[in-house]
């Protein structure tokens, strides 16, 4: 199946055949390869880079749940039901429930999302796969790993106890799509175990390979709701984190929502209350329950207030861990939103603006061009530099809905295969107004020169930046906050305007 069109035009400094549909071989496995071996040989799978022992399941820390893993038993779905499926009736955000065990709430928030998006999900899951035609205990799933999408090879042997799975479970005893998702994006991440606390954003960012906005919430813009209803019409995920809490009277204000929680959005919608409109947040709890409690809850007498059709669309009262709150309560409670689309075309009014997104692959190497932030005067100029001009908007572009005509996104990556052992730096960029020169900019020219863009320095896996440049060239410096941390990155530029984006390579005379 052919990629679905995003609209936005990439030019990655690298490999540019690779793409969902020409992945590279996680571990160099090669599914195609292996899944006719096994047909040949008349055998089940086993995978020797992800076994069916200890060492998939990982470590995990004090917090969690002890889990005896003497009685873990790895089973195939066969063992467990009698008519395995991978799907049953299509997916669903209601197919799965959160494992007791792994506080991975953050990955099935956004599988919750995945679920709306079937071009995205043929992507993640490729359909060609069954436990009837061509079985051989083998499955494969596409994600985007810093900058690459990659093909993962895994077996069908689950972790269990007691014949119950371990880890993600669906509400469908014979439907496997969930459980078998969540141990390939584990093998990625090296173990279970290194699934455990995360942020949205990054299995949002995985799944799509996409652009990603985020918005703290009570900094967030006035037509942040017209643009949540924006992306519903695109190809977008959602997801959202809740604030954090730290005594039981806070607590009792969240109405039901849990502290420090990842939920999916799953709607949006504008209804009339007492003739006056309302913006109502639709979200899903992946532990499929514990539901808000305030207005507009399942049970809020406020669905009284509505007409009967709009009860009819929006209203049901089930305990499955979706439910609506105002607007007003969701930027209250909530603490950010995370949206990743496959281009950020939606954000404009006009069919004329297209994006189009650069990209390039680079490194801090300690010693020579790791230079930490501004501050550190005598090494900033060494980071990696580069160079970004910005032609005029054409009329029909220039009159879109909104003013930001640029995001720009750094990604650090540590390279090591446990996702948990990978301790981030804090990393930001500054974007500067630049003369034209051939050559890299020295220290000079960076002394008392302010920047007309930048960002905080944040430990997360990404930090991006979402703003408007008038026409010009400008010079972007990606780097960590101190000096010496080697780590590769991904520079990623997304612009509504035609955009030229270098390295500078050379030194400057």
């Amino acid at each position: 199946m052919p990629p679905p069109d995003d609209g936005c035009h990439h030019n990655p400094n690298e490999d540019d055949e690779n793409s969902p549909t020409s992945p590279l071989n996680f571990l160099d496995q090669n599914y195609q390869e292996l899944h006719q071996n096994c047909l040949a040989e008349n055998t089940l799978y086993s995978d020797e880079l992800f076994p069916p022992d200890n060492s998939s399941i990982g470590l995990f820390d004090d917090e969690s749940p002890e889990v005896d893993l003497s009685q873990v038993v790895w089973k195939r779905p066969s063992e467990l039901v009698s008519d395995p499926k991978l799907i049953v009736d299509d997916v669903s955000r209601f197919d799965y429930a959160q494992g007791s065990v792994l506080g991975n709430c953050w990955f099935l928030a956004a599988i919750g999302a995945l679920t709306f998006e079937k071009d995205i999900m043929k992507q993640v899951l490729p359909t060609e796969q069954s436990f009837t035609k061509d079985y051989a205990g083998i499955f494969h799933f596409r994600f985007w790993r810093f900058g690459k999408w990659i093909d993962v090879v895994i077996d069908d042997q689950l972790p269990t106890i007691d014949d119950e799975l371990l880890f993600v479970c669906s509400k469908t005893s014979n439907e496997f799509w969930p459980a078998l998702l969540e141990k390939a994006y584990a093998k990625v991440c090296g173990s279970y175990a290194d699934l455990n606390a995360g942020f949205i954003s990054e299995a949002l960012m995985d799944f799509t390979g996409g652009t990603h906005m985020y918005y703290e919430l009570n900094t967030a813009p006035a037509d942040l709701w017209k643009i949540m209803e924006c992306a519903f019409m695109s190809k977008t995920l959602m997801g959202c984190g809740s604030n954090t809490v730290t005594t039981p009277k806070e607590n009792e204000l969240l109405h039901g929502i849990v502290a420090e929680h990842a939920y999916t959005v799953t709607g949006v919608f504008e209804v009339t209350s007492d003739e006056n409109p309302v913006h109502l947040v639709r979200l899903l709890n992946p532990w499929g329950e514990e539901e808000w409690r305030g207005d507009w809850s399942d049970g809020s007498p406020l669905w009284d207030t509505v007409c009967e059709e709009v009860r009819k669309i929006c209203h049901e009262v089930l305990n499955n861990g979706e439910f609506w709150m105002s607007m007003e309560d969701f930027t209250t409670i909530f603490g950010s939103i995370d949206i990743c689309c496959l281009c950020p075309d939606f954000l404009d009014a006009s069919s004329e603006c297209h994006w189009t997104s650069k990209r390039y692959f680079g490194r801090w190497n300690a010693g020579t061009t790791a230079g930490g932030d501004i501050i550190k005067t005598e090494t900033f100029w060494t980071n990696p530099q580069f160079r970004v001009t910005i032609d005029e908007l054409n009329e029909a572009c220039a009159s879109g809905q909104r003013p930001e005509n640029i995001l720009v996104s750094l990604m650090q990556n540590h390279e090591k295969r446990n996702r948990n052992s990978q301790n981030n730096y804090d990393i930001g960029f500054y974007v500067f107004e630049m003369r034209s020169q051939s050559g890299r900019f020295s220290l000079e020219f960076f002394i008392d020169r302010e920047p007309v863009a930048q960002t905080d320095f944040v430990w997360l896996r990404e930090v991006m930046k979402f703003f408007r440049l008038e026409p010009g060239e400008y010079l972007i410096v990606p780097c960590t906050e101190n000096p010496g941390e080697a780590a590769s990155f991904v520079l990623s530029v997304f612009s509504k305007n035609e955009t030229h984006f270098e390295h500078i390579q050379e030194t400057s005379e």
